[in-house]
């Protein structure tokens, strides 16, 4: 009798001696989803998004491990940066950084708080098994070997790779859950970052750049793509995916209100100063207006050899069918440079009027959202080649 209790107590003893061994090695870890609010900087206008892993079993200086493992990580120093970012060829990588600063080194908090970004953590409701895997993954991935991942704005940037984690050693029913109206497109989501932060030009320069893509009704995974977007889903998911969630930092409001000078005012001012001056018979102004004419056909043919060649030559998706082709045509490259007293010559610049009438009539109803910013740039093409092919 003595000897079963004394086994029975050598299991018991155990058994607790495993089950609290198993809750310290869960409860050493935590990872958190850090969210990051846009910044100043095109590239950081729409957030970023990391991971931020405390390992309480590795102490430095007698604090736990925290680091952040950021996948929005380039290299200006690269090769051909430029070439590879255009063609949409350029790689980034993940790296681990501090959270706090060590060793005058500025950690990742001190790096957003500097710039006035708010960071928002959430940390995830993850087992400890999960928190492991998550975990080796991460340490694996910063490998020279796994570290790079050719970078695609849409597709796979440095929120969309947390996601994938997520899904794969969690749960995928926080990506089914959408946190957009129905029938959102990916070029919506864009203008709200953009409009909210008064980057009318830099809203002009994607929308001439995207094409029919960018219009395509998002499903709600891919909604996931922005950070805000991804937080919102863990908080919203079904399955408790959020432990705790907590402000670690609150921006200082902007209280800039935009520019007066839009792509829409500079627009319409010139083409009213263009109109006005149509009317002046001198020779001064008329041969203003011919060299303006040159630069201005040129310039939008340029850009439409720029479109071109972001649809064929280059990996951007989103790039591809541009419906700005129906007015910023290649061929005005060359014909700002041919004398207009060729008869084939005006009779080109007849067809672009009346071309380009009918894009005008039909801009609001064209499968791609035109920007309307652009009315007066298309309108001013139509004036001058209705005067040159009159000429």
């Amino acid at each position: 009798m003595q000897q079963l209790r004394a086994l029975l107590l050598f299991f018991v003893f155990h058994f607790l001696l495993f089950t609290s061994g198993s809750a310290q090695d869960s409860s050493r870890l935590r990872i958190s989803l850090l969210t990051c609010t846009p910044g100043e900087e095109l590239y950081s206008t729409f957030g970023h998004s990391a991971f931020r892993v405390i390992d309480s079993a590795l102490l430095t200086d007698g604090r736990p491990s925290d680091i952040v493992y950021n996948y929005g990580v380039f290299d200006f120093d690269d090769a051909g940066f430029y070439i590879k970012f255009a063609r949409g060829k350029l790689n980034y990588y993940v790296a681990p950084e501090p959270f706090n600063d060590e060793n005058g080194y500025m950690g990742f908090r001190s790096l957003y708080q500097s710039y006035n970004r708010g960071i928002t953590e959430q940390v995830l409701n993850l087992t400890g098994e999960e928190k492991t895997t998550i975990l080796n993954f991460l340490k694996n991935n910063i490998k020279p070997e796994n570290r790079y991942y050719k970078y695609d704005f849409f597709f796979d940037n440095c929120t969309t790779r947390l996601r994938d984690i997520l899904k794969k050693q969690h749960d995928s029913s926080f990506c089914k859950k959408p946190v957009m109206p129905d029938g959102s497109r990916f070029r919506q989501a864009i203008h709200q970052y953009l409009d909210n932060n008064h980057k009318d030009w830099s809203k002009l320069s994607i929308d001439i750049l995207l094409g029919l893509p960018c219009d395509a009704v998002m499903t709600a995974e891919q909604m996931q793509f922005l950070p805000d977007n991804l937080m919102k889903s863990l908080d919203s998911s079904d399955h408790k995916m959020v432990i705790t969630s907590q402000n670690l930092y609150s921006i200082q409001q902007d209280t800039n209100r935009g520019s007066f000078f839009t792509p829409y005012v500079c627009f319409t001012l010139l083409f009213a100063v263009i109109f006005l001056l149509g009317f002046v018979k001198n020779r001064v102004v008329q041969g203003f207006l011919t060299g303006f004419d040159r630069f201005f056909f040129f310039f939008t043919g340029l850009l439409g050899i720029i479109l071109v060649l972001m649809w064929t030559a280059t990996d951007h998706q989103m790039c591809r069918n541009n419906f700005n082709l129906l007015w910023a045509w290649p061929t005005h490259a060359v014909i700002a440079f041919v004398s207009n007293k060729r008869s084939w010559v005006k009779k080109y610049y007849l067809f672009t009027a009346v071309a380009l009438t009918l894009v005008l009539i039909s801009w609001y109803f064209l499968p791609q959202q035109m920007n309307n910013d652009l009315v007066p740039v298309v309108a001013l093409l139509i004036y001058r080649s209705a005067i040159k092919a009159k000429k």
